[in-house]
């Protein structure tokens, strides 16, 4: 026992390093405000009052939930058909269809979305397709729909995957034991299948919707710096404006959302469950 303790030591470092000392100077620097000298300052909850008490600021973070929620529900009904119809598939299959929806994950998924510029862009391969069908020419970049595509096309893979694991697991002598107690094709689905499957749905919807939540280059460069979201709010003030301790309360701020989010997934798996927390 004690080897293993021992054994723990540099990823407990590794741990306060990376994570805690990190988190616990933002936490800091979101509760202060720079005195005359280095080393001076005062404590003041300024910032978080600030957050909430201007409406633009409030809109962005209404619009960075709605968003994230339209690219989770999107992820879930192009996610979960995809992720069935690869459990379904023999062996060989899905090593196959895993393999090629975990591919462009390889790539850095900055690369990935300069690539959609390039597709999205006027006189693009898209705009022409859409000529082609007499559809026009519509303004596709720089728009929301850009920036959900872009969304939508990062973060889908990860919902496949988590549903196409719990569906994967599901004993499937259950669907032979619906079948014999005359549950159709539909009831199998809805009585044995879906349920089993809410794991994987739940794990899919929290690793899409909280990295979604917080993006901040694909709105940057899909959306041109015209679709404004929490991520860049919190990028700006770091960056261009130089307001540290202001962007460190808006990034406590998203980290207390996230939380809130992730305790509510929680308790909905353990309802699902039967379960309760320990």
């Amino acid at each position: 026992m004690k080897r293993f303790s021992q054994l723990a030591v540099p990823y407990i470092i590794w741990a306060v390093l990376m994570l805690i000392l990190p988190m616990g100077l933002i936490a800091l620097y979101s509760v202060t405000e720079p005195g005359n000298s280095i080393i001076s300052f005062s404590l003041t909850l300024e910032h978080y009052a600030k957050f909430f008490t201007d409406p633009d600021f409030l809109i962005i973070l209404w619009r960075s939930l709605g968003i994230a929620f339209k690219t989770t529900v999107i992820c879930l009904i192009l996610g979960y058909p995809a992720a069935y119809f690869i459990s379904r598939s023999s062996e060989k299959t899905q090593r196959l269809l895993v393999l090629c929806i975990t591919i462009p994950t390889w790539i850095n998924m900055l690369v990935r979305t300069y690539a959609w510029i390039g597709m999205l862009s006027e006189g693009g391969p898209i705009q022409q397709i859409l000529n082609i069908l007499g559809l026009g020419t519509p303004e596709l970049l720089y728009t929301e729909g850009a920036v959900l595509l872009g969304m939508v096309y990062n973060f889908v893979p990860f919902m496949i995957l988590q549903i196409n694991t719990s569906l994967c697991k599901m004993d499937t002598s259950l669907l032979e034991a619906g079948a014999d107690l005359g549950a159709n094709p539909v009831q199998a689905f809805l009585r044995v299948t879906l349920p089993l499957s809410l794991p994987g749905v739940i794990n899919g919807i929290t690793l899409v919707f909280l990295p979604a939540v917080s993006s901040f280059f694909i709105p940057k460069l899909l959306g041109g710096g015209q679709y404004f979201l929490i991520g860049n709010l919190i990028e700006n003030q770091f960056i261009t404006v130089g307001e540290w301790n202001f962007g460190s309360a808006i990034s406590m701020i998203m980290a207390a959302v996230m939380m809130l989010l992730m305790m509510a997934v929680r308790k909905v798996e353990l309802h699902n469950q039967g379960g309760k927390e320990e």
